[in-house]
């Protein structure tokens, strides 16, 4: 199976546990590996033969801007669910990053990745 790689999508949103994340925001970044078929795109070098990639980043940077969780991890596995809605994407890996988590004396970020497949392709 061929991999299409999306990285560096930076994004302002509103997941936290504590109430100020949700109201102030906060910057995520995120990573996502996409597993479909490319060979026919690579062969007719046509995008109606591939992923418009363009879309995915779309929905992406609108589920981050428009929907509050308490924890990353919702947050990524709503972008993973997001994401499958394509079904040319058979798998999906989601790295979500809280670049600034809100904790004392801690300058490092968080990051949650988890791994998502269509039903179908178990």
């Amino acid at each position: 199976m061929d991999c299409l790689h999306l990285g560096g999508l930076r994004c302002y949103g509103y997941t936290g546990a504590l109430p100020e994340e949700q109201v102030l925001g906060q910057w995520f970044e995120v990573d996502l590996k996409l597993w479909l078929d490319l060979a026919l795109a690579g062969a007719s070098d046509s995008l109606a033969d591939t992923l418009d990639y363009r879309e995915v980043i779309n929905e992406v940077q609108i589920l981050i801007q428009t929907e509050k969780f308490n924890l990353i991890e919702r947050l990524a596995d709503a972008i993973a669910t997001q994401t499958l809605t394509h079904k040319k994407i058979q798998q999906v890996q989601v790295r979500l990053t809280k670049v600034t988590p809100p904790i004392p004396n801690y300058t490092g970020n968080i990051t949650v990745e988890l791994m998502r497949s269509q039903p179908d392709a178990l």
